[in-house]
């Protein structure tokens, strides 16, 4: 443990910090979370969720990923965003990536990298279907982060398309989903005005029908 020693130390004096500024900020976090925000975002450790809204903890429910991607079948995913939705009644889902990813960028060359070929497998798709819209790009980074920005789109449509949000909205719940991206090099957060707030801005053959009671 020694070689985790000076994280601890950080620890320790983050915590006096907080309390020294807020000295029921712990109990008070203890004792309930109400987030009214899921953000959905990327594992790049650059990436600092939190920080980057200015939020504090018990503000911002997290799930992270390589390369932003939600899935039908990731079940950890979607367990995060029916609890988010269903119990915490998160108000706005924040899908965000990130300029430069490298997920993105791995999924755009035929490398092999090993198992996580598979997960950037629904990035590799949506990179050969915008294929003709990229090479309109002459620089490389160009078509990285273009990429990026159509990733977060995908990823806010595999978002509304859930059972979980269409069920929310069904129930006359409050929920928007939202794209957005963040820019490594100037620390800005940007609106890529892709919001979803209900079933009717949704392609036709995505609407579910509501339960039957």
């Amino acid at each position: 443990m020694s070689d985790l020693k000076h994280l601890f130390d950080n620890n320790e004096r983050w915590a006096e910090n907080i309390t020294q500024n807020d000295p029921d900020f712990f109990p008070r976090l203890a004792r309930q979370q109400t987030p009214e925000y899921l953000w959905i975002g990327c594992s790049d450790a650059r990436v600092p969720a939190n920080d980057i809204v200015g939020l504090l903890p018990g503000e911002l429910f997290v799930h992270r990923n390589v390369a932003n991607v939600v899935l039908h079948t990731d079940l950890n995913c979607l367990s995060v965003i029916q609890y988010a939705v269903d119990v915490l009644k998160v108000r706005h889902i924040l899908v965000t990536g990130h300029y430069g990813c490298g997920g993105v960028r791995a999924a755009m060359h035929d490398t092999q990298f090993g198992l996580i070929d598979g997960w950037l497998r629904n990035i590799r798709d949506l990179y050969y279907e915008q294929h003709e819209h990229l090479a309109g790009f002459t620089d490389e980074e160009a078509r990285v982060d273009r990429l990026c920005e159509l990733n977060v789109m995908k990823q806010v449509g595999n978002v509304s398309r859930t059972s979980i949000i269409q069920n929310a909205w069904h129930r006359g719940q409050s929920l928007s989903v939202h794209g957005c991206i963040y820019g490594l090099k100037d620390g800005r957060w940007k609106d890529l005005d892709v919001t979803v707030s209900g079933a009717e801005q949704l392609p036709e053959q995505y609407r579910l029908r509501p339960l039957q009671s």
